[in-house]
């Protein structure tokens, strides 16, 4: 008798049934249009659904009123031309067999002030929030009736849009904020003692239950512990949510910790460095006391996790949101028997982090996830006749050429001069903390082996070389090497973040970091120089530091480097290094703004300011090449072939990816592979 894996039985929530315990619970991926749930959201959800999850919670902190304007993306609930875009993403989720459901909220004083109506935000009371920096309105008796209104109205439109239920968001934003004594000090009828303090939560799931009958689906997502001074603890949390389940609430998703300021963020939705699944059994603790089915997402990356989740009773349903973003197709591929082909959530929270960078979530080596229209997640078999393709280094852009190169049936040698692929990318994954990182290129190795796609290792890319594979197109994936020629004097007397991240024959008393990047190369080196002893001084000429590590990341190294004394300087540009007779350094800075110049005396300099493309093979090979290196830009975003070269006597397409072109980051060359890759 075949055993059924406890992720893949079918669950019955109240009326519902679900075809599996997999879920992807609320997040917001901003991609919304003027707060409208439009095509690119409803396809980034249908693609869940396709790949087999059991539920969807759309609308991360959907919100319910005006005075609630959206901070990253949000679903506008208020406004009733959602309606009909709730309807059809609801429709096409069914459709494929997933249930789905909206979180819904009031955001408080988690936004801006300047936002959208710029009406003032209210809030139980008058404290601002660090991470959204708005000061709020003290919420008034009206306020307080009309947003509990407000609740209702939101879960009605999605009760009459087809939805299976809504969930009530109670961590961080207006509605918890009354609950908890850290952010409640009223002294009237909704603060001080308990009971006063549940009274408007009880008033808001009190509307939305009349609201939308006894039979439609209403959860809570709700911390169960804010784990900090003064702040909602777990016999309070309790006591409200047995309260909460009389008043009929029909499922819990818990939270632990509060989302305030990016440290404490950071902690509730953890990243690389952090255990695997660190509030499982806080969860399940939580299960143990209460009637109704328990939910449950934080770092729950992998299946045996997931299924130790489910199989012991920890939780009844597991979120694996992250990992679902990754890869859509995960809860299929365990299916079909295919555990090892999921592409694995690195936890390197570039999705949530490039939500406030760049607009939107995208994955660190997914870069279909949110360009559902445009690319697919599952690459096709190539129409027309095998190409021979040479791949000319295994970091993550070189890899991704050879793996959809592999899965459209072209044969494809990939040539890495290094003993082991990776690239940059083995360099960043050397620090203990960011060592997950390596799963880009471990996965991006096992499919491309599984596509026939043949890897040699040790071997040095020179023209004849390649020539001898008869190619039909060169692919120039070569990375760049660590540009020290920005500085106009002494450059060549610094050293870099591949120095230090690799091997220094010793520690030196005191570094400056000068970090001319600001991305995680500068802030690697500072952690791991300070952590080994040095007195390190980190300068920037930017006025924040390291300002493309978004407030996922930047916790742990802020931690670090309070931990060890490193220094900062802001807005000040290194001008020149300069040796002294004691073998020590002599470094100018100067600043823009004063227009005054100082000295530094250290042990060494390191510089971070990017790469230099490695070019001499691909300048090389352009004669032989029919297109002179060319790349067609609107072809290549309408995603359609290369057109023919223009050279008679070429013998091979020849392009360049990834840092082979100019200093990027991972995501990026992985999305230049992926998209020149894919029509050929």
């Amino acid at each position: 008798m075949k055993l059924v894996d406890p992720l893949l039985e079918p669950f019955a929530l109240r009326h519902l049934v679900l075809r599996n315990r997999i879920v992807s619970t609320s997040h917001e991926p901003a991609y919304a249009e003027n707060g409208m749930p439009t095509d690119r959201y409803r396809a980034y959800h249908v693609e869940r659904a396709k790949g087999g999850a059991a539920l969807l919670m759309i609308g991360g902190s959907a919100v319910v009123s005006p005075d609630s304007p959206p901070s990253f993306g949000n679903l506008q609930l208020h406004r009733d031309e959602i309606s009909a875009w709730l309807r059809k993403l609801t429709a096409e989720v069914h459709e494929v067999g997933a249930a789905v459901m909206c979180q819904i909220t009031h955001l408080g004083r988690r936004t801006s002030n300047y936002a959208g109506d710029w009406l003032p935000v209210p809030y139980p009371s008058a404290m601002r929030e660090p991470a959204h920096r708005a000061f709020p309105k003290v919420a008034e008796e009206w306020d307080l009736h009309r947003i509990a209104a407000d609740y209702a109205a939101a879960a009605v439109r999605c009760r009459d849009a087809g939805m299976d239920g809504i969930e009530i968001q109670s961590y961080g934003h207006f509605m918890d904020a009354f609950l908890s004594p850290a952010t409640n000090d009223r002294t009237d009828a909704w603060g001080g003692s308990f009971e006063n303090r549940i009274a408007f939560p009880l008033l808001v799931i009190n509307s939305v239950r009349e609201a939308v009958g006894p039979d439609f689906i209403v959860g809570i997502r709700m911390s169960m512990d804010e784990d900090k001074e003064h702040g909602l603890g777990r016999t309070e949390a309790m006591a409200a949510l047995h309260r909460y389940i009389e008043a009929g609430i029909d499922f819990l998703s818990v939270i632990k910790g509060s989302i305030e300021s990016d440290a404490a963020l950071a902690k509730v939705i953890p990243s690389m460095g952090v255990p695997s699944a660190p509030f499982l059994d806080f969860a399940g603790s939580i299960k143990e006391q209460i009637g109704i089915p328990v939910m449950h997402a934080s770092k729950i990356a992998d299946i045996a996790t997931a299924r130790h989740a489910v199989s012991h009773g920890l939780l009844d349903l597991v979120g694996m949101t992250r990992a679902q973003i990754a890869d859509p197709h995960l809860v299929a591929k365990l299916a079909a028997g295919q555990e090892e082909r999921i592409r694995p959530c690195v936890g390197a929270n570039y999705c949530l982090d490039s939500i406030y960078a760049s607009g939107d979530a995208k994955c660190i080596h997914n870069p279909a996830t949110g360009r559902e229209l445009q690319l697919p997640h599952l690459v096709p078999p190539a129409a027309a006749p095998s190409k021979v393709a040479v791949v000319i280094g295994a970091g993550p852009a070189g890899l991704e050429c050879a793996r959809v190169l592999g899965e459209r049936g072209h044969r494809v040698v990939v040539l890495e001069a290094a003993d082991a692929p990776g690239g940059q990318v083995r360099i960043a994954a050397s620090t203990p903390r960011r060592r997950d990182l390596m799963g880009i290129i471990d996965w991006r190795v096992s499919e491309a082996l599984l596509a026939g796609v043949e890897i040699r290792y040790g071997v040095y890319a020179e023209a004849h070389t390649v020539l001898a594979e008869n190619p039909d197109v060169v692919l120039v994936a070569t990375g760049g090497m660590p540009n020290h020629d920005f500085l106009p004097v002494g450059g060549d007397l610094t050293a870099d973040c591949w120095d230090v991240l690799g091997h220094l024959p010793s520690v030196p008393e005191t570094v400056l970091v000068y970090d001319d990047n600001g991305a995680e190369p500068g802030m690697d080196a500072a952690e791991k120089l300070a952590a080994a002893g040095a007195k390190v001084e980190i300068v920037t000429p930017e006025r924040m530091l390291a300002p493309d590590v978004g407030a996922m990341n930047s916790p742990a190294y802020l931690r670090a480097f309070s931990e060890h004394g490193v220094t900062t300087t802001l807005a000040h540009r290194l001008r020149s290094v300069v040796r002294e007779p004691d073998g020590r350094f002599t470094a100018v800075l100067y600043s823009e703004y004063s227009g005054l110049e100082t000295t530094r005396i250290v042990d060494l300099v390191v510089t971070e300011h990017g790469t230099l493309p490695n070019t001499e093979l691909y300048f090389e090979l352009l004669p032989d090449s029919t297109n002179a290196g060319e790349i067609d830009y609107p072809a290549l975003l309408a995603g359609a072939p290369q057109p023919a070269g223009r050279n008679p006597e070429g013998r091979f397409a020849l392009y360049r990816v990834g840092d082979a072109v100019a200093s990027r980051n991972i995501h990026a060359a992985i999305y230049d592979a992926l998209r020149l890759c894919l029509p050929m």
